[in-house]
């Protein structure tokens, strides 16, 4: 008995662990059930209201004292502000913590409620209430619910998804069991069949009684609407609101209403660029999200494990970035390429002429050069091919180990001929020197694509007896040349990966000269997705179609990040185990195996393994045959597009009638899915037949055996096989899978066991003979495992790269987020003056210069300090902060005060007599060389007599600087980014560099926006001109006027000057005018139309 064996054995397993943990509450619940089932219709709507008050009154002393501290906020002074801010924020934390106590006592109740409500709906064709407000509002739009009186009928019978749907379904005890591990924030896996919908029906329902919002989150549009549709009557009937994001335009009311339902339906995507696009918006009534309380997430594997290194992106264009060098340099790569095609082709040639020779010496070169094929193009299909033969692979392992032996430290002698070298493990190219050479040409610069050593070059520059002057453009020049080489390298190492490493039909497809990117786990076409880093250029150059611009971006985040910002978060898959490493490293969430409702009898066999893929597709086809004709349907799953297309060129040939089901033909997805459980039918189909596809048979292919399930190729993932696994076997249904591998697949080359080889070449095995044994299944299993942890290392270092990045954006977003509402928003503005003062001492203080000291004062905060020079030069860096903040924050709240007292004259001028007419009024505010037009409400201003104007401006301000300097500083990072990798050539870890100087950056941009903020804000007043003198000349000069200019929805109108325009004797607040309709009746009381009359020459 093994060490696990042992410890299992005294303290139980992960599941009865479980088991134990979840069992009580399935007891509770059943032990409830009996008294919420003798309810009356009514009774059950009644006790979901009561409970629901139960947990409002549970937070209501909370919720009271935040109430009151927050109507207390504007009396106090900024300074006082940030204490009772901070004392808000953990009553916020109190009563999420207390809901989560009150919904953990209400749980049996809640649950025991909605399996009755699905128990009705199964049982009755209407199900009969007393109608509400709400029943009434969805009778109107909902074609379930029917008025008569005061009765409202609900019919178990509704449209979900395009089609009609009868409700048939109770819940298990099984899926209480999974009910509860999703409301515990964990992850349920779940087998195929089981109605993971259904399960978090229970989790949802409970969670939406708090009225903090619940998300539930899909991998497309078609299940996130057709779930909405299919279990939204559950909640509505117990006046929970339903919708889904999925159904409205981004930024549209219909939208924000979406996110105000209790419960809300939406793709992961969705979710994610609302974020960002809330984060961008310039109006409070812009924002369409509300706080992140939870989310249930389906698939959750394939959205927080494969989606969650690909970043969400909000870009625009960059000027020139259609000035790229993809197309023009894609010539010499191609070339470059076919050089080492044909370098490979005479290394592989001589291997085979060497490794047959008798002696030692010529077999070590030809085992070399089979290295060296190897590592010039490992895809080869003439190198898989011989690879394949008896005691090749062991002989290319054997010499691969010795060159990696010590660090690689003879791996240049093996690579050295080559022009550029492949590693498929790592999904990288990396140019040779003799590689370098051939892109240059000899008619060019030698170092055209060679990075300088610029700590070299500087060091050179500072020693010599330039100027300082020439030493600055020698610098200059000399960083302009790195810039320009680094892009060029850049560019070349993302081709050289698209030629390399990226293959049609298998990672993308092309349609309509558009490259697309399909999805490694589905299979299906990711529309919208582009490779990042110019690497989805790259492939555009090599296919010949339009080489897209560069972008820049305004607002990113991976899904990782974005999950991660939820309450409780919890998730459903049916296939989470083999990652539950990661899921619980990343996400702190435990993945909790829920038992099947019927025993599995689908019939798993081991592995067939041949030595050669034509062997493999021929064994096959023959199985394929058999099973038609047994009358069973067959369902075969292959990794890609070509390989899906060729099965479908052999049954062809055999006359075997088939379906296929891949990236080209995903519109016909839904029709082929239906077939494919019908006796002797064949669908040929890629990973998208293998997620989400339910698959039903009739009683007489059940009786004939079950869908049987047919690998082609073992995934990478294994994950991806046992979701192809998962489609038969569902719920007690019979069935089979079986998996054929051969040793030229991608897996078995790059991590397959030489142990497999070795044992086929010991035993003897010919052309077409089949090894099929548990032990093998076991170790093919053990490549996959080797390729999952070289994944997770490769999602580990770029969300680290991210994660640097989330560290900024939470900053900033916060930041931005209290702007916008309005809040904390003295409280920054506070800090922002102090900190920028904290850096203009400490600068002056630093080389005890008071003349730089009393000019920044002035330059930044318009203020000239009391503190003297004998002051400044004796007293300590602190006391001197301390007074001039002092200073600083009396003369701000001195003009604030003044923009107020003179503004609200004419605000109450206006409001009393046009009140009724104008809503909006625009303010011009000046900080003396910009002109800022602030659109305030009218209502509001004459209500806080003038200083909701302060307020509107300082907001604008704020919003304006946060925008400009956060998009200046993502576009710095996105050059960081690139230009960090080089550093691995100086033997430096990229990572420590980029958030060294990441810190650096952002340093830099917190520092520069404050003081810009700060200037425009201690500046801010509004303009009043002064009476021209009598001497003035007879024609008055022309002055500049300031010109509007609109960030993003208007909010900011910030001058910039023309020409041409003179000045006015007086200035005063602009109002906005109720512009005159050309079709309205004429204000003169004509009867005509405007346009007719007084508009004419309008």
């Amino acid at each position: 008995m093994g060490l696990n064996d042992f410890l299992s054995k005294l303290f139980g397993n992960k599941a009865q662990r479980d088991m134990k943990e979840i069992q009580p509450y399935v007891a509770k619940i059943e032990l409830v059930y009996p008294s919420i089932k003798e309810l009356s219709n009514d009774e059950l709507r009644q006790k979901t209201y009561d409970i629901r008050e139960q947990i409002k009154q549970y937070v209501a002393d909370e919720t009271k004292r935040i109430e009151e501290l927050k109507s207390k906020i504007e009396a106090q002074e900024i300074e006082q502000r940030e204490k009772t801010y901070n004392e808000i924020d953990k009553l916020e934390k109190v009563k999420l913590d207390k809901y989560e106590e009150v919904l953990e006592k209400v749980l049996p109740e809640v649950f025991a409620i909605v399996k009755d409500t699905a128990r009705r709906f199964s049982e009755q064709e209407e199900v009969v209430v007393t109608a509400t407000d709400m029943d009434r509002e969805l009778a109107i739009s909902k074609d379930f619910v029917t008025i008569d009186g005061d009765k409202a009928i609900y019919k178990n019978r509704w449209v979900a998804g395009g089609n009609e749907t009868i409700w048939n379904m109770i819940h298990y005890n099984v899926q209480l069991f999974g009910g509860v591990v999703l409301h515990k924030g964990k992850i349920a896996e779940m087998a195929t069949g089981e109605g993971k919908t259904l399960v978090a029906t229970l989790p949802v329902f409970l969670n939406a009684l708090t009225g903090n919002g619940v998300h539930v989150i899909t991998v497309n549009d078609y299940l996130s609407k057709r779930d909405s549709e299919w279990m939204g009557p559950l909640y509505q009937f117990h006046g929970l609101s339903v919708d889904c994001i999925d159904k409205h335009q981004p930024n549209s009311p219909g939208r924000r209403n979406a996110y105000m339902a209790d419960i809300t339906f939406g793709t992961n995507n969705e979710f994610g660029f609302d974020y960002l696009r809330d984060n961008m918006a310039t109006r409070e009534a812009d924002l369409v999200q509300r706080k992140h309380n939870y989310a249930i997430v389906d698939e959750v594997d394939s959205v927080l494990i494969d989606d969650a290194r690909t970043p969400l992106i909000i870009s625009g264009p960059v000027p020139k970035g259609e000035n790229q060098q993809y197309e023009a340099l894609c010539p010499r790569v191609e070339r470059l390429v076919a050089l080492q095609r044909a370098l490979a082709t005479k290394y592989l040639s001589d291997a085979k002429t060497l490794m047959k020779s008798s002696d030692k010496k010529e077999q070590e070169e030809g085992a070399l050069s089979l290295f060296r094929s190897y590592k010039a193009l490992p895809k080869n299909t003439p190198l898989i091919k011989y690879l394949s033969e008896p005691g090749i692979k062991s002989i290319l392992l054997k010499t691969e180990e010795f060159y990696i032996a010590e660090h690689n430290k003879n791996m240049h002698i093996a690579t050295d001929p080559l022009y550029f070298v492949i590693d498929e493990k790592h999904n990288s190219v990396e140019l040779t020197d003799k590689g370098i050479d051939e892109l240059t040409g000899a008619s060019e610069d030698p170092q055209f694509f060679v990075l300088p050593d610029v700590g070299a070059a500087v060091a050179e520059i500072e020693k010599s007896s330039l100027s300082p002057e020439e030493k600055q453009v020698k610098k200059d020049e000399l960083m302009e040349n790195y810039n320009i080489k680094s892009e060029r390298v850049h560019t070349i190492n993302q081709l050289l990966k698209a030629y390399a490493l990226f293959n049609k039909e298998e990672q993308y497809v092309v349609i309509d000269d558009k490259v697309k990117i399909v999805d490694e786990q589905t299979g299906r076409i990711m529309d919208g997705r582009r490779y990042s880093d110019g690497l989805h250029q790259a492939i555009e150059a090599k296919e010949r179609v339009k080489v897209e611009a560069a972008t820049q971006t305004y607002a990113t985040i991976t899904l990782q990040n974005y999950f991660r910002m939820y309450h409780k978060l919890s998730g459903m898959t049916g296939t989470a185990e083999t990652e539950a490493g990661e899921l619980w490293n990343i996400y702190k969430l435990d993945v909790v195996v829920i038992p099947t409702n019927k025993p599995i009898a689908r019939k798993d066999m081991n592995d067939r393994i041949y030595r050669t893929k034509r062997e493999k597709y021929n064994a096959v086809i023959e199985e394929i045959v058999r099973l038609v004709e047994s009358g069973r349907p067959v369902l075969v799953g292959t990794t890609s597009v070509e390989i899906s297309e060729l099965f479908s060129r052999m049954l062809t040939l055999r006359k075997i009638k088939h379906n296929v089901l891949n990236a080209k033909l995903h519109q016909k997805e839904a029709e082929i899915v239906a077939e494919a459980g019908k006796g002797s039918t064949v669908t040929i189909a890629t990973n998208m037949a293998g997620r989400g596809t339910d698959i039903k048979l009739s009683d007489e292919v059940k009786a004939a055996g079950g869908l049987a399930i047919i690998g082609t190729e073992r995934h990478e993932s294994r994950r991806v096989d046992r979701q192809l696994r998962g489609r038969a076997g569902r719920q007690g249904d019979p069935g089979s899978s079986v998996f054929y591998v051969s040793l030229e697949d991608n897996l078995m080359r790059m991590f397959g066991s030489d142990k497999i080889a070795g044992m086929m070449d010991k035993l003897g095995f010919k052309e077409g003979e089949v090894i099929e044994h548990s032990w093998l299944t076991k170790s093919v299993e053990n490549a996959q495992k080797k390729v999952e942890e070289n994944h997770f290392g490769v999602r580990k270092r770029l969300l680290e790269y991210d994660d640097v990045m989330n560290a900024q954006r939470e900053v900033i977003y916060k930041k931005r987020r209290q702007t916008l509402h309005g809040e904390r928003m003295g409280v920054n503005i506070m800090n922002m003056i102090y900190d920028s003062i904290v850096e203009v001492v400490s600068n002056a203080k630093a080389v005890n210069d008071y003349a730089s000291f009393k000019h920044e004062l002035q330059r930044v905060f318009a203020v000239d300090s009391a503190v003297s020079k004998e002051m400044f030069l004796s007293k300590k860096e602190q006391a001197i902060i301390d007074s001039v903040f002092e200073e600083a924050m009396s003369a701000f709240k001195r003009k604030t005060d003044r923009i107020a007292e003179i503004a609200y004259p004419f605000i109450k001028n206006v409001y009393e007599e046009h009140g009724d007419r104008y809503e909006n009024i625009l303010i011009p505010i000046s900080d003396g060389r910009m002109q800022y037009n602030v659109p305030v409400n009218l209502k509001k201003a004459y209500e806080t007599e003038g200083k909701e104007i302060v307020k509107v401006f300082e907001k604008s301000i704020l919003l304006h600087m946060i925008d400009e300097h956060w998009k200046e500083h993502l576009r710095e990072m996105d050059d960081l980014r690139n230009s960090v990798q080089n550093a691995s050539y100086e033997q430096k870890d990229p990572l420590l560099i980029y958030k060294l100087e990441s810190f650096n950056l952002f340093k830099k941009m917190v520092v520069e926006m404050n003081r810009k903020s700060v200037s425009i804000l201690m500046r801010g007043q509004i303009p009043v001109e002064e009476k021209a003198p009598e001497e003035a000349p007879e024609e008055e000069p022309q002055r500049q006027q300031p010109q509007q200019y609109k960030t993003g929805r208007g909010d900011v109108a910030e001058s910039q000057r023309e020409q041409g325009q003179q000045a006015q004797e007086k200035k005063q607040p602009v109002r906005v005018e109720n512009r005159i309709g050309r079709n309205d009746p004429c204000p003169c009381g004509s009867g005509k139309k405007y346009k007719q009359c007084h508009g004419k020459d309008a």
